[in-house]
């Protein structure tokens, strides 16, 4: 049986947030190079499945296709109803409002429960470094600041796409962004954009290849990238 991907369930959260860690390192595994594993995916990937569960689609591999392995108590986390999570795509409809929500309901408790910056465990530092990204969930207009009125105008949506290297190269990218293109272009959502980070060069050649577009707001150092929903 083939991954499926299905719409975002609660029972999801917490393997949403560990595909998160494990591809945040420009692509590579990012656990154990901040003082909580949980900070990135409270950045990046859990504000969006609390603000839009409707617009998060996940991929799973069912318990019969995956190929018989020791187990690994790490890999827990990831086992869902329905097998194991391997990757997700996230997104909401309208930027603008995504921030007025972090803003009043988000933000608050991400400042409580990260006050400041600590130290990698693992002693290496990370390529965004961890003030960086306590700074970032303290500061959702990063998210639009960036941007023009008309870009924000023409692509009021934006997204984030994970995919675990046991699933990466078999289409599955290009399917979720079909499948999160679709229910956005079902609203009347115009266009979608997306960050990135510049060193995650395979990241970035399949935006290309899929048919994303510089915006004018696009620099080296920070990618941005749009595309039409329809």
């Amino acid at each position: 049986m083939a991954s499926v991907i299905r719409t975002f369930r609660p029972t999801d959260r917490a393997a949403v947030a560990e595909v998160c860690v494990r591809t945040a390192a420009g692509g590579a595994d990012a656990r154990g190079l901040y003082s909580d594993d949980h900070l990135m995916p409270e950045v990046f990937a859990l504000p969006y499945v609390e603000y839009a569960p409707d617009l998060a689609f996940v991929v799973v591999r069912p318990d019969d296709e995956l190929e018989p392995a020791p187990a690994d108590p790490a890999d827990d986390v990831l086992r869902v109803e329905d097998g194991r999570l391997t990757g997700y795509v996230i997104g909401v409809a309208d930027t603008r409002d995504f921030v007025s929500w972090w803003e009043r309901a988000w933000g608050p408790g991400f400042a409580e429960r990260h006050p400041a910056a600590g130290g990698s465990p693992s002693g290496r530092e990370p390529g965004f470094p961890e003030p960086a990204l306590v700074d970032a969930g303290k500061d959702p207009g990063r998210m639009v600041r960036g941007l023009t009125d008309d870009e924000l105008d023409r692509y009021p949506a934006h997204l984030h796409i994970d995919l675990l290297p046991e699933n990466q190269g078999r289409g599955l990218g290009r399917t979720l962004m079909d499948t999160l293109r679709a229910a956005l272009a079902a609203r009347g959502v115009p266009g979608v954009h997306l960050g990135m980070d510049p060193n995650n060069t395979r990241a970035r050649a399949f935006y290309d290849r899929y048919g994303f577009h510089e915006l004018p707001s696009h620099s080296p150092g920070a990618p941005l990238l749009g595309i039409a929903t329809a």
